[in-house]
Parts: C-alpha cells; sequence; structure tokens
C-alpha cells in the first residue's frame, strides 16, 4: 500500500490486540472501502457490520462471542453507519466490551465541501487526497469543489471544452473507462457546457450521465460520417434529416476522424461498445481506418476483433490490488472474446486458440490472485452499486423507495454466463432494437453453487445467515419475502416464481398482472438445464443457448414485465467453464455436497484428506458462510469427475464462474 493515504489516517487506529472489540460510527462508509478492508485483514481484524439487530445478533453471538467464550483472541470490528452520537444506541453488551472510534470525510477532507466529496466512490478519494495534498487548494465552497474534483478525479476541465472533438474526447474518456460521475458533478458540467451556445443543440443531459445513451449518440452518427468518408470528406448535405433518422438531438456529422478521437473509436468497435455496419462503398472504406466500424465479410471481421481483443486484454489484465470495478470492466471484454471464440458459425484456427489458452492461463493465476487478496472484503462493501449479488435486491430496494408508484422484477437466469449474456444479448437485440440494455457485472459467491449463490441474491444477505437451508434451495421464496417485508412492504405487494424457461409465460402473466404486486422475484432455469446435460463443450453451450433465446421465451418473458410497468434487472447466480476430469474424491458418505467443481465438508479433517489426494485443489475459507460449510475447489480449471470426461460446470473460482452479469433492460426513451 502506498504511504501516507487516506486509509492510513484509519489504519494507524487499529492496532492488533489492543482491544477484542472496536465499536465504529462509519457515516460515510470508510471502513468499507475495498483498500481500506484489505489493510484491515492484513492487521488480523475482521468487521461486521450493524445493520439488522436480529441477523447481526445471530452473527455475534454464533462467529464470535463463542470464540470468546473459549478463551480465544479477536480483533472485531462493529461498524455502524452513523455519526458518533449514534453509537450509544448500540446494545448494552457491545458498549460495555469496546472501545470506540469514529471516521467521517468531513475530518479527512476539511477544506472540500462535505456533500460533493460524500458523493464520490470512495475508490476516488486517492485520487481527490493527492490533489489536496500537491495543490493546498485552501477553502472551497460547493461549485470550487465541484470543480477541483471534476479537474484531478476525473480529468474533466468544462471550461477548456471549446470545439466539438474536445467535448468527445473527454466523453469517450469517460464512457469507455466506465467512471462512475456523481449526479450532482454531472449538472455542474451540463450548466457550464451550456453556457456557451457552441454546444446548444447536444444532447448534454443525455449523453453526459449517461454512458448507454452516448454510445448510441455515437452509432447512430457513424453511417453519416461513413459517408462523408466516401464523398473524400465533402460534408453531407441535409445532415440530421431522413433516411437517417437520428433519435439524439444534436449534430450529425461528428468528427470520428480526429486523432484524439479515432484512437477511441477503434478500441470501442473491437470491444463491441460500438457495432460495425454496412455501407454500399465498403469497397473503398475498407482500405481506410474506418474499417474497424464496417461489416465486410463475417470470418474477416470476428478474426479482427479478436486479434484486437486479444491484444487489448493481454494489456489490461488487473493487478492484485485492483478495484474489484477493473476485473468487471476486464471481464466483459474477456466475455465478448469467448463469445467471438465460440460462435458456431465461423470456423477457428490452431494459432488462435493457442493465443486464447495462453491469455486464459494468464488471466487464471491473475484472477486467483486478486481473490485471494480481495475477495473477503466485497460482501460488506456498500450496497450501491451492487458489488455481490445479495446486493442486487438493496439496489432494487434503493430505487423503490424513490417513488411509491415503482414496480421491479429480479429476473435471475440460472447458470448464465456472462459470455453467454453476450450471445443473449445479440439476440434480444436483433428481436427488440427498441431495447435499451445498462450492462454491468457483479460477483457471484464463492463456491459459485446454486444453492449459495441464488439465495443470496433472493435474500439479500450473505450466505451466513441462511445456514439451515444452504444446502437446497427450498426456502428461497421464504428469504425473498422476508426481505420485502423487512422493508415494509406487505406480502400480498410481493412474488416469486421458478423453474421458468419454457411454456409458462400465462402464469407469469397472471402473477404480475395482480394490481398490488410491486416486486416479483423469477428464475428461468433454462440455460442452467442445457449446462448440466451439455457434452459439446463451451461452443456446444453456446449454440444451445442462442437456440433458446431465438425461440422468443426470454422475450417475451421480458415484453410481459416491461408492459406492466415492471423495472426490470436481469443477473445470474453463476457463471461456467467446460472442465476436463481430474478423478473422483474417494469420501464415501463424508461430502455434503458433491459438485463437479466443488465439494462442501462439515469437518476440515475430512476435507484436508480429500486435497491431499489433489494437488492444487483449494480449501476454501468459509468467508461470509457458515463456520461449518467447507468446501474444497477442483484444481485450476478440472472438475471432480472422471479423467476420461470433460463437462461444462459450475462451482468453482474461474473468472467465468464468479463475475456474472447485471443488466437492467428499458424501452428506449422510457
Amino acid at each position: 500500500m502506498l504511504p501516507h493515504t487516506w486509509r492510513d489516517q484509519i489504519l494507524k487506529e487499529f492496532t492488533p490486540q489492543i482491544a477484542r472489540l472496536t465499536l465504529v460510527a462509519d457515516p460515510d462508509g470508510l471502513l468499507t472501502e475495498e483498500g481500506v478492508l484489505a489493510g484491515l485483514r492484513e492487521r488480523g481484524f475482521e468487521l461486521i457490520p450493524f445493520e439488522d439487530h436480529v441477523a447481526f445478533r445471530y452473527a455475534y453471538e454464533s462467529k464470535y462471542r463463542s470464540r470468546w467464550d473459549r478463551g480465544e483472541l479477536t480483533d472485531l470490528v462493529v461498524v455502524l453507519r452513523a455519526p458518533s452520537q449514534e453509537l450509544r444506541l448500540l446494545p448494552y453488551d457491545l458498549l460495555q466490551a469496546g472501545r470506540k472510534l469514529s471516521f467521517n470525510l468531513g475530518d479527512l477532507f476539511p477544506n472540500l465541501s462535505y456533500p460533493v466529496v460524500a458523493s464520490l466512490d470512495r475508490g476516488d478519494l486517492d485520487a481527490l487526497y493527492r490533489a489536496r495534498e500537491q495543490y493546498a487548494p485552501g477553502n472551497l465552497g460547493d461549485n470550487a469543489t465541484k470543480d477541483f474534483v471534476l479537474r484531478h478525479v476525473f480529468g474533466f476541465a468544462p471550461e477548456f471544452i471549446k470545439e466539438p472533438q474536445d467535448l468527445l474526447r473527454a466523453l469517450l474518456r469517460r464512457h469507455y473507462r466506465g467512471q462512475r460521475v456523481p449526479r450532482i458533478l454531472d449538472e455542474r458540467v451540463i450548466r457550464i457546457l451550456r453556457e456557451t451556445e457552441r454546444f446548444a443543440k447536444w444532447p448534454l443531459e443525455q449523453v453526459v450521465p449517461d454512458r448507454q445513451a452516448f454510445f448510441g449518440f455515437l452509432q447512430e452518427r457513424w453511417p453519416i460520417f461513413l459517408d462523408r468518408a466516401a464523398a473524400g470528406g465533402t460534408e453531407i448535405a441535409g445532415e440530421g434529416k431522413p433516411p437517417y433518422g437520428l433519435r439524439f438531438p444534436g449534430p450529425a456529422d461528428l468528427p470520428f476522424e480526429h486523432d484524439d478521437i479515432r484512437v477511441y473509436i477503434d478500441t470501442m468497435f473491437v470491444e463491441g461498445h460500438l457495432s460495425p455496419v454496412c455501407h454500399p462503398r465498403t469497397d473503398t472504406l475498407s482500405r481506410q481506418w474506418v474499417a474497424v466500424g464496417l461489416r465486410i465479410e463475417p470470418q474477416a471481421d470476428r478474426s479482427r476483433r479478436i486479434e484486437g481483443l486479444l491484444a487489448t486484454l493481454e494489456e489490461s489484465i488487473p493487478g492484485e490490488y485492483a478495484r474489484h470495478n477493473d476485473w468487471f470492466n476486464f471481464a466483459r471484454a474477456w466475455a465478448e472474446l469467448l463469445a467471438l471464440r465460440h460462435d458456431g458459425y465461423v470456423t477457428r484456427s490452431p494459432e488462435e486458440a493457442e493465443e486464447l489458452q495462453d491469455l486464459r492461463e494468464k488471466v487464471d493465476v491473475a484472477f486467483l490472485s486478486w481473490v485471494n487478496a480481495r475477495y473477503s472484503g466485497l460482501h460488506n462493501h456498500p450496497a450501491s452499486p451492487p458489488a455481490m449479488l445479495h446486493h442486487v435486491p438493496r439496489e432494487i430496494a434503493r430505487s423503490l423507495e424513490e417513488t411509491r408508484h415503482r414496480k421491479a422484477a429480479l429476473v435471475l437466469l440460472d447458470g448464465l454466463a456472462l459470455d453467454q449474456w453476450v450471445v443473449v444479448r445479440n439476440v434480444l437485440t436483433a428481436q427488440r432494437p427498441e431495447w435499451r440494455f445498462r450492462e454491468g457485472a457483479v460477483f457471484a459467491w464463492i463456491p459459485t453453487l446454486t444453492s449459495v449463490s441464488r439465495q443470496a441474491a433472493f435474500s439479500g444477505k450473505p450466505p451466513i445467515y441462511f445456514p439451515g437451508c444452504i444446502h437446497n434451495t427450498s426456502k428461497e421464496p421464504a428469504l425473498w419475502t422476508q426481505f420485502w417485508v423487512d422493508r415494509g412492504l406487505q406480502k400480498v405487494e410481493m412474488a416469486y416464481r421458478s423453474g421458468l424457461g419454457a411454456g409458462d409465460l400465462c402464469e407469469v402473466g397472471e402473477i404480475i398482472s395482480h394490481p398490488k404486486v410491486r416486486v416479483v422475484g423469477l428464475v428461468v432455469d433454462k440455460v442452467d438445464k442445457i449446462m448440466h446435460g451439455m457434452q459439446l463443450g463451451t461452443a456446444g453451450m453456446h449454440n444451445q443457448v442462442r437456440q433458446w433465446a431465438e425461440e422468443g421465451y426470454l422475450a417475451g418473458l421480458l415484453d410481459l414485465l416491461l408492459a406492466r410497468g415492471f423495472d426490470v434487472c436481469l443477473t445470474s447466480d453463476h457463471g461456467s467453464i467446460e472442465a476436463p476430469g481430474c478423478g473422483h474424491p474417494a469420501e464415501g458418505a463424508a461430502a455434503e455436497l458433491r459438485g463437479e467443481r466443488a465439494r462442501v465438508y462439515p469437518d476440515a479433517v475430512l476435507r484436508k484428506n480429500v486435497q491431499e489426494r489433489f494437488p492444487g485443489s483449494i480449501a476454501w475459507e468459509p468467508i461470509g458462510l457458515p463456520d461449518d460449510y467447507l468446501a474444497l475447489l477442483a484444481p485450476g480449471r478440472w472438475a471432480f469427475v472422471r479423467e476420461d470426461e470433460r463437462i461444462v460446470a459450475h462451482g468453482g473460482i474461474s473468472l467465468e464462474e464468479v463475475v456474472v452479469p447485471l443488466v437492467f433492460i428499458d424501452r428506449r426513451g422510457a
């Protein structure tokens, strides 16, 4: 960790073995930032948030109090997301046993506007802290703090944006990186840009804050630019009028050829943020740099994208101390590569397969290193934006609180890997071009098993809080109901249905047509069923998922939800990989679960006996899990099946199993 960061101001207060219990008032969520969590863990501290009194008491008594009674030493931190004066409301036994600390952004950044600093993602505080130390700006008000943050945290200086290429470069830089900029800063940017007539016609309110809107703005102007390029650079007459049919207002002809813009455009076509288009002058344009955005010949187009993705991904593998969002961005590009690689309609070369295998090995090593360093703190991460599956219903609940009339649906496609989502998305885009997909990602629980990860998604809690049903999904409807009851909804306002995937749209329609239903949880298990019967590897998996999507069931399901006014959130409980067999563990009846990529034991000795027979297998610590839920993960990309078998399976720790899609779907203009 770099010296003299804002984290040091916090971590210096945590010396091991000073007190077995520390109570912290943390209104700004500083202790749940990834770097702080990692620092606490390195010092031997464990953290537990005080959110729900009953859930906290269960975890506290079962996991920590019992250890103290046995004379064991711990360094436990209980975090209350409230000001310091609220610590007095904690249970009496905690107040008697623990020392008390308090941290807030006002103390860390006393010269800057608190509301502005508080709006930032905690991971962005590094750049702000360095800038404050370097430039010593003195006391700044709201607008001065906004300008300081925009310039030094996000590299965005609105006052220097004078020409269209300046604005395009700034927006490309921001949206390509997926920067999460607070609304109050976007409003500041838009207000400053509106002060000049230069951008009066630009749809700033759409393209500045909304990543997908910006990409759509670029996409529909790309053919116009191609027409100009084909005409030798001559401006197109009547721009902005049909037949282009622009949905976004603003200038029709953009300076894509500018050097500062072109470098981003190349990459965005390669990574799939923009889609190549057909053009009548392809024969001429294909010899220019714009060929990256042209549909020329399917095999050549695919090969060009794969070559570009291999090079880009090779250079951008996140390191051990990367932020989790870095892995989200990488995983989405990796998924695009896998979807291209396993496209059943094109041929694949041995050289390409070798390059992919070399890259996959590097990714596996890097991801495992990162998981060992950072994964353990993710479940305590703030729920907005979601980092793990159990954060998803909390994010949905937050959106429902904004207005009493909103409705929401959580659609979980059991077993849908991120690369399979790319296949499904492409089909849905063709079937419903009016839909908009706000694509993200989220971490599944490890081991990546349905009974663990899916129940976390519907309960809104880490698996440690449902030990009695962690081996099956029988209590999933009750967990979903309880989550919403705890947030003030009545049972008549919620619904749940599993086992969906074919021939049941009428039943779903009846469920969601009830006038009082505000939240619905739906499990579509068709992809999981395809996976467990798959004998043709990842390519066969992609092919069958594509065929299922083309049948129209999923589009029909989403049609029903959108027509009834539901906000739709689509996710998955785990992904999958193609895995050769490394042999069956011979443990008799010792294992409580005999998964193909994970075995679960109630006893560490039993697990250790099996682990010794499988070099490279991982004895996974019960992070966020019951203490007696001891998983043994298969080594590398292998599976606990016969050595002559090759299957598609889940349960392990690969990137494809752990990072799953999180997609919000609506109609354009909605």
